[in-house]
């Protein structure tokens, strides 16, 4: 648990990639190291789809935040190929971060993914990150950094933060940079993500539709992007404007149902939210047209599942 080395002064980056059970705070931490939200959050299992990277663009380095689905015991043959995308990614990183929140004792969850990382990647480096600190007295954070450094062993550093007020987010960044090796960096400064905008777009909806819905529909939702098309027909006068049309994919009738609300209320609250995070991440105005179709069981299909990008 000793703070960062300091660097050689070299520029540095790497790939980092953060790791934990559901709703640990990896997400949130990822939107907060990079500044701007790039990753979905939401207090449900498996959220996130797809490998999203964020940029971290410092003057000493550059840090891409590989943002993954959750690691679980798949049901179905998208939990399958989700985990085949966690474990390719925990291979190819420079620094895997094991997130544990401060409120939460480790339990088994835990310590089956810290094995998992183990197995997959025995030669990455391991950093422990308990999160939420911003939720329990210093006493409780000081035993989760004990109980956490306990569970990855002497080799690992272990830091505290809170990505929703910001505390020790330095310290965290400083001591990735000191993790990665001298190199030149990746991407442009000034970007903060490589995920295709139509990619975030579909994201930013399912976020929106999976907030305060019950437990069934997270894995049945998929969002696709049918399109997206410069509005021309513009008078001179009226600011620039981009029409997006998506069709949000459930398995069955009554979560069609859930997704529209009564009198289509639900879906339109989740335009309106989603518009919202889509316009700021295209700087314009957005026309946002939301439809609902049920793909029976697409989950357990290879041809749907392509159709859906997984």
């Amino acid at each position: 648990m000793t703070g960062p080395q300091p660097t050689s002064g070299e520029f540095r980056s790497g790939f980092i990639c953060f790791v934990g059970r559901p709703n640990t705070g990896k997400s949130t931490l990822t939107n907060a190291l990079v500044g701007e939200k790039i990753a979905i959050t939401s207090n449900r299992p498996q959220t996130t789809r797809h490998t999203i990277r964020g940029i971290v663009n410092r003057d000493d380095a550059q840090l891409v935040l590989v943002d993954t689905p959750g690691l679980h015991r798949p049901r179905t043959l998208l939990g399958q190929r989700l985990n085949d995308l966690v474990r390719d990614t925990y291979s190819e990183v420079d620094v895997i971060g094991v997130c544990i929140p401060a409120d939460e004792p480790i339990g088994p969850g835990d310590r089956w993914i810290v094995k998992q990382v183990r197995e997959m990647a025995p030669r990455t480096t391991v950093l422990g990150v308990v999160t939420k600190i911003d939720r329990v007295t210093p006493d409780k954070v000081g035993e989760q950094l004990i109980a956490l450094a306990e569970l990855l062993g002497p080799d690992s550093e272990v830091v505290p933060v809170s990505a929703k007020s910001g505390k020790q987010l330095d310290v965290l960044s400083d001591l990735l940079v000191s993790l990665v090796e001298p190199g030149p960096a990746f991407y442009p400064d000034g970007e903060l993500t490589d995920e295709p905008e139509q990619v975030l777009m579909a994201e930013f909806i399912r976020e929106a539709a999976l907030e305060g819905v019950r437990d069934e529909l997270p894995h049945s939702l998929a969002v696709v992007i049918e399109e997206v098309i410069d509005r021309e027909d513009r008078r001179d006068d009226q600011p620039p404007m981009v029409d997006v049309h998506a069709i949000l994919y459930v398995e069955r009738d009554s979560q069609k149902g859930i997704i529209i609300g009564k009198k289509g209320a639900r879906l339109k609250e989740v335009g309106t939210v989603a518009r919202t995070q889509i316009e700021k991440l295209l700087g314009t105005k957005v026309y946002l047209d939301l439809h609902v179709k049920v793909a029976k069981d697409w989950q357990r299909d290879p041809k749907q599942l392509r159709r859906m990008g997984f």
